[in-house]
């Protein structure tokens, strides 16, 4: 090759090479970076953990997801100047150590704010209050509250604490079943082997506002305790809490809260006494 050659093909080569460098470029201003750098908005991609499995609140479902929980991270998310969110599956046992190391920035997932938790993560919000409340057939008249229960078998899923409190509290002759996920006390319900099932209320209506379930379930409405749904953030950012609480005062102001509600569990009368919330927590 002539000496001429091969100077036209260095800069052929400079040439091609400089243009993939800016296309490069482009890609990524589009794409924007992660938030677990701590940095807020800016038109980038903030990863949010939520429940894949609760149906009304948290669900994936194929690649899509879907929830009160989701939507209020959207909301939460857009308004914080994010252009796109990456949810990440955060089960209870994770949810603080996943905080931690960065994996998410943020986590909506019934994730109730206590003290023993705020040793390890903080809170923003909370953006809603549920309570522990009862499932039982549409047509039962005789479970009216947790002191109905003697003699009724109650289902709860194993290691919680929440029918045991039942029993320890309310009704001491409860007969307690445990299944390893609500799913499977909730079609034992559906079928007629247990009479009644307990948790948070707004994770019991999302049960009942399946298809499988619409009008044969019911939610009994008398909440016996205060759960307050926080969003988790890394312990310590005071600045992100006062930001997203804002924002779910803003979704609450306009409307966007309540009709996030109703898309998601359209047949549950909610604790108005409770809510809307006052989201105040880590300012």
């Amino acid at each position: 090759m002539s000496m001429k050659s091969m100077r036209k093909a260095a800069a052929v080569l400079i040439t091609a090479t400089l243009g993939l460098s800016a296309l490069s470029g482009c890609v990524a201003g589009e794409s924007g970076s992660s938030s677990d750098d701590g940095s807020a908005g800016g038109g980038g991609t903030v990863n949010i953990g939520i429940k894949y499995d609760q149906p009304g609140l948290g669900m994936k479902d194929g690649s899509s997801f879907k929830g009160f929980d989701v939507d209020v991270a959207n909301y939460v998310a857009k308004e914080l100047g994010y252009s796109k969110v990456n949810f990440i599956e955060t089960p209870s046992a994770q949810r603080e150590t996943m905080l931690q190391s960065g994996q998410v920035k943020m986590i909506f997932a019934t994730y109730s704010i206590t003290d023993q938790r705020k040793e390890k993560v903080s809170f923003a919000g909370p953006y809603f209050v549920a309570g522990q409340d009862l499932l039982v057939k549409a047509d039962n008249t005789s479970i009216t509250g947790p002191d109905s229960l003697n003699g009724k078998k109650l289902c709860s899923v194993t290691g919680s604490t929440s029918a045991k409190k039942i029993q320890d509290s309310y009704a001491s002759k409860v007969d307690l079943q445990e299944y390893d996920t609500y799913s499977k006390c909730v079609a034992a319900l559906s079928a007629g082997t247990i009479d009644a099932v307990t948790t948070d209320d707004i994770i019991l209506a999302g049960f009942a506002s399946q298809p499988q379930y619409k009008g044969k379930l019911k939610v009994v409405g008398k909440p016996f305790t205060t759960e307050q749904y926080g969003v988790g953030i890394k312990r310590g950012d005071t600045a992100d809490a006062k930001k997203i609480n804002a924002a779910i005062k803003k979704m609450i102001d306009d409307g966007a809260w309540e009709k996030a509600l109703k898309d998601n569990v359209p047949e549950f009368s909610y604790n108005k006494k409770t809510n809307p919330p006052k989201p105040t927590e880590g300012e």
